[in-house]
């Protein structure tokens, strides 16, 4: 197994990423997507847990688990997904992920009678090492379904962290504060975001364009 590139260190902040194998759909239904949008959550704790029905017996107890990472952003599409994470421990990323992967896979598969890797490989990941590219890289991945231009049944399956961004008091799952303290409110950083979707959009189209003529 190739050894990973990118070193994880308690905050800092990283692009992960994954899709399916084979380009193929991980969520096929609304039920599919609550259902990893629910492990996200459920399998970030420190301390392990036997299952998502297991720890809902935890939950009734007052428990209160220590994270493995905070969420800065996410985005789920129908066939990959996107997040902006922070490790708030040691190897806390890589734990997290692994619990995700795995959990997910399990749930699919017993859901959909079938066997082996759902995922691409390992997760991908990428440091973000500046500021600028961690406001860019907020935008992708809040609009990411945007980027794809994503229309029809495809768009109900999107589960996005725009929505908390847009109502910065609404419970949620990410820690928007580095985000949203350098803006004067909510307002002025979706204007930020929609700029810099419409920017990302014309430079994919671009892009397209040169393929296609060097195919040509």
């Amino acid at each position: 197994m190739a050894k990973r590139k990118v070193n994880f260190v308690e905050g800092e902040y990283y692009h992960v990423y994954n899709r399916g194998v084979d380009k193929r759909s991980i969520f096929n239904n609304d039920g599919d997507t609550d259902r990893f949008l629910q492990s996200m959550m459920e399998f970030n704790v420190r301390e392990p847990i036997g299952s998502i029905y297991e720890n809902s017996f935890l939950k009734e107890n007052n428990y209160k688990p220590t994270p493995l990472v905070s969420f800065i952003a996410y985005c789920l599409n129908p066939n990959h997904y996107h997040f902006i994470l922070t490790p708030m421990i040691e190897k806390g990323l890589e734990s997290f992920m692994q619990r995700l992967g795995t959990g997910y896979t399990l749930y699919f598969n017993n859901r959909n009678k079938r066997t082996g890797s759902l995922f691409q490989g390992n997760f991908k990941a990428s440091h973000i090492d500046s500021n600028e590219y961690l406001l860019h890289v907020s935008t992708y991945v809040n609009l990411n379904d945007k980027t794809h231009q994503l229309g029809g049944e495809a768009s109900k399956l999107v589960r996005s962290s725009w929505s908390e961004y847009n109502q910065p008091r609404m419970d949620g799952i990410c820690d928007k504060s580095i985000i949203l303290e350098q803006f004067n409110n909510s307002t002025e950083y979706k204007d930020f975001a929609l700029s810099s979707l419409k920017d990302i959009i014309e430079r994919k189209e671009a892009e397209k364009e040169l393929r296609t003529i060097l195919i040509d």
